[in-house]
């Protein structure tokens, strides 16, 4: 599988960016998808996943009721829709694949995407 993340940019505090995962290769359904995060001079974290189906979402506490992550396994891509947006949202985001969910919770997933640029401004 390979990854594709794009949609990150420049934004003000409260602002919305939309981040896209396009994914191509093997069958994008079979996987657990996930979205992290690196800030500066900061280890990479996990921010949120979602099961093959859709039906099973996860998210660390300070992105709650904030971002929203999904797919669209017509579309072969994984979606993070972030709102109301912080500065200490500022990082670059990675989207990442894997058919073992501890595997990719634990940031060991197999595929990885480029990574995409956030920058929340004050």
């Amino acid at each position: 599988v390979q990854l594709q993340a794009s949609g990150g940019g420049l934004v003000q505090a409260g602002g919305s960016l939309r981040l896209s995962c396009a994914a191509s290769g093997r069958a994008f359904s079979n996987y657990v998808m996930g979205w992290f995060r690196q800030a500066p001079g900061k280890e990479r974290i996990f921010v949120a996943s979602i099961t093959w189906n859709g039906a099973g979402t996860a998210y660390i506490d300070s992105v709650k009721d904030r971002f929203t992550i999904s797919r669209d396994n017509t579309k072969n891509t994984m979606y993070l829709q972030m709102n109301s947006l912080k500065p200490e949202d500022t990082a670059v985001y990675y989207c990442s694949a894997d058919n073992e969910i501890s595997r990719l919770l634990n940031g060991r997933a197999i595929f990885w995407g480029q990574g995409t640029q956030v920058t929340v401004s004050s």
